[in-house]
């Protein structure tokens, strides 16, 4: 019987700066705890770690995080075996100039990882761990690979702890939504986590005129002032909101990183935005509306079309999208039009669990960065 290689027990240097508190770290933790499970060391080096004081309140065994700062005030600290940058920040040349020492001096490969964002796009493919020279600097002579997480085999995959199956297996929605405070009797569960959405004025008045009675769980932060202003202005809306009505709304606090994927779990539909939502959404099997993060060029419009495209999105999971991210095309607006119909969600249903159980036959990320290693150690 041939057995997979070993996996060997390495030091792991991850280097994240904040652009958003919700993403940048959030994938950065969730990739260091995943790799601490497994055996790693890892260390965070991260310019602001506020967000982990609720993100990960108890911290990981087998993780360190310390406070990346400019200048560079950790001279003293021996480079790892394994540098990561993650979604191209820059780590500081004193600290690629002792990394490249410690190969030299060492004999190792150098394993320089430039871990890239997510998407759909063919480009990953394409680009997945290709060598990058460094031509100058105190890293000369060295090279880094490109690690791009995507859909599907020829990438680098998503982040999936290997206990993720069990968890939700063994989840009581009841009993969670209790910790809580959310007196949950059978209604439908609608979880929202956005910026400023085009189509949030067209989910409210859905919500509102739907026959089915919703709790509407709207996490802290962006989106629960974007709802709160609506809801204010929106004199249309007043009647059925709350008070008995058909749609009632609740404004979450702050969750960790564990309690945000029982929300996933526990609601019918789930409003996500940004990367590490939508994976932990995709995990979650349920219908999902991705609410992407906008760019200055609209180059986010077709990153949003070939993820649609990858998960076989059913016309109506297509137009609610358009309509949510404010893309050309979106058929109406007409705020009163529905976002969707019941119809809709059963179609969502069926196109998010398939896309789920394809996820679920390829390689998570941190075991191909470890298989990775394992080639190139």
């Amino acid at each position: 019987m041939n057995l997979p290689p070993a996996q060997p027990k390495l030091h792991w240097d991850i280097f994240c700066r904040v652009i958003d508190n919700f993403g940048d770290i959030g994938v950065c933790w969730r990739l260091c705890v995943d790799l601490a499970q497994r055996g790693q060391t890892v260390r965070l080096w991260v310019d602001d770690a506020s967000a982990l004081a609720w993100m990960a309140p108890d911290g990981a065994p087998g993780v360190t995080v310390l406070a990346w700062s400019t200048p560079f005030a950790h001279h003293s600290q021996t480079p790892g075996d394994v540098l990561v940058e993650a979604f191209g920040c820059e780590v500081d040349p004193e600290f690629i100039a002792a990394y490249a020492h410690k190969i030299r001096a060492t004999g190792q490969t150098s394993q320089w990882i430039n871990l890239e964002y997510l998407s759909a796009e063919a480009y990953v493919a394409r680009c997945h761990t290709l060598p990058s020279p460094v031509m100058y600097g105190p890293g000369q002579g060295l090279a880094k690979h490109f690690f791009y997480p995507g859909f599907t085999p020829d990438t680098g995959g998503l982040l999936r702890e290997a206990d993720l199956l069990q968890r939700q297996a063994s989840f009581e929605r009841s009993a969670w939504l209790t910790t809580q405070g959310i007196a949950w009797q059978g209604q439908r569960l609608v979880s929202l986590f956005c910026y400023e959405p085009a189509g949030l004025p067209a989910l409210l008045h859905t919500l509102a005129a739907d026959d089915r009675p919703t709790q509407l769980l709207v996490t802290a932060g962006r989106a629960s002032a974007a709802v709160r202003r609506l809801v204010e202005h929106e004199i249309s809306l007043q009647p059925f909101i709350n008070k008995g009505q058909k749609l009632s709304i609740s404004y979450l606090p702050l969750l960790s990183q564990a309690d945000y994927d029982h929300l996933l779990w526990a609601c019918d539909i789930n409003f996500v935005r940004g990367e590490d939502s939508l994976v932990r959404a995709l995990w979650a099997g349920k219908p999902l509306i991705w609410q992407i993060y906008p760019q200055d060029d609209d180059a986010h419009h077709h990153k949003l079309h070939v993820f649609l495209d990858w998960l076989q999105a059913p016309p109506a999971l297509r137009r609610a999208h358009q309509r949510w991210n404010g893309l050309p095309g979106r058929g109406t607006d007409d705020v009163n039009a529905p976002l969707f119909t019941t119809e809709d969600e059963r179609t969502w249903q069926a196109a998010c669990q398939r896309a789920k159980q394809t996820l679920l036959q390829q390689n998570d990320l941190a075991s191909q960065l470890l298989d990775f290693m394992t080639k190139t150690h």
